[in-house]
């Protein structure tokens, strides 16, 4: 019987991309990132082990969204104590903090479990087109989504 290869922590090779978010849509491009922190675009993926990548993602300020998003959807946060709830429109978080809206999306599509919280400390996102990882050299990660339009 054919045995499970299961790769060890050192026979993993970990990457740098650097995905630029200028004109891609929301959840397209968090779908795709989700999957290359996950580590399902390589051959050595195990469902319980952190195999992925590292991403970088630049220019979070902008990202598009489709149809009445902008005016629409609503980001929700609670302090814990009663009526604590704040809410938030997407033109609006985007205005105040353009980063936390890239985490949510991606953070939502990993496991809600410690490998995700794990997985998550592998994704960078920054507002403009800096950011302090030029060491680590990131090389650009081309996605398979459709540049967005306002609209």
């Amino acid at each position: 019987m054919e045995k499970t290869h299961v790769p060890s922590v050192a026979s993993l090779d970990r990457r740098w991309y650097l995905v630029d978010a200028e004109g891609q849509r929301l959840g397209r491009l968090a779908s795709e990132v989700a999957q290359v922190l996950r580590g399902k675009n390589k051959p050595t993926f195990t469902p319980h082990m952190d195999t992925g990548d590292f991403v970088v993602i630049v220019n979070a300020e902008k990202i598009v969204v489709t149809g009445k998003k902008r005016e629409q959807k609503v980001y929700r946060r609670h302090s814990g104590r009663p009526g604590g709830m704040k809410t938030e429109t997407f033109s609006k978080l985007q205005a105040r903090m353009p980063e936390r809206i890239i985490e949510q999306a991606v953070k939502g599509m990993l496991p809600k479990n410690s490998l995700g919280r794990q997985l998550f400390t592998k994704l960078k996102v920054y507002a403009g087109n800096d950011h302090p990882h030029q060491a680590q050299r990131p090389e650009p990660l081309v996605l398979n989504t459709i540049p967005g339009s306002e609209g």
